[in-house]
């Protein structure tokens, strides 16, 4: 079956997503990010199907997230390591992790804890606004369109009534409630 692409949407979730919305991706990153670099060290850590892995490695690498680096010759084997833009994505793993240990750790609680070197304590992923340090909540954001948005679709009724001014995310039109 043929997969979906959103590589074109104007929107930068649905993009991340095109590279990144399965879980082998997420993991497979998570475990370069752990430490792990080696294709048989991912298939022991993960127990992921060879040919799955092959091709999330591959797609990471295409996307510029991991690179390939020889560290032996004779066959050939490759580390996978975390490239500038794979280790920014790493804000995004600390903010699924949080979530996940709010809502699905139980009652044993979270199932790893990060901890911030510089000034020595456990800690969790926060999202918040760049210029008052505030947390985001939906409730209290808007959307509008940015300078990336395609021209052709702003005259569409839809698009002007989803970025209108004063708009907060969350706000159903009355005809879906």
């Amino acid at each position: 079956m043929k997969r979906t692409s959103f590589d074109t949407w104007p929107c930068s979730i649905a993009r991340t997503a095109d590279i990144l919305g399965d879980a082998w991706s997420l993991l497979v990153l998570r475990e370069v990010f752990y430490g792990e670099s080696r294709f048989d060290g991912f298939i022991g850590s993960l127990g992921i199907a060879r040919n799955t892995l092959t091709d999330r490695l591959r797609r990471l690498e295409s996307e510029g997230l991991l690179r390939r680096q020889a560290y032996q010759s004779d066959p050939v084997r490759h580390a996978y390591l975390l490239t500038d833009k794979g280790r920014d994505f790493f804000g995004v793993l600390a903010a699924i992790n949080a979530w996940g240990d709010r809502w699905l750790a139980g009652d044993e609680g979270a199932p790893v804890v990060l901890r911030h070197t510089p000034c020595d304590h456990d800690t969790e992923a926060r999202v918040v606004c760049s210029s008052c340090g505030e947390p985001l909540r939906h409730q209290d954001m808007a959307a509008r369109t940015g300078p990336g948005y395609p021209a052709r679709l702003l005259d569409d009724p839809a698009v002007r009534e989803r970025f209108a001014p004063g708009r907060s995310l969350g706000d159903a039109r009355a005809d879906q409630a």
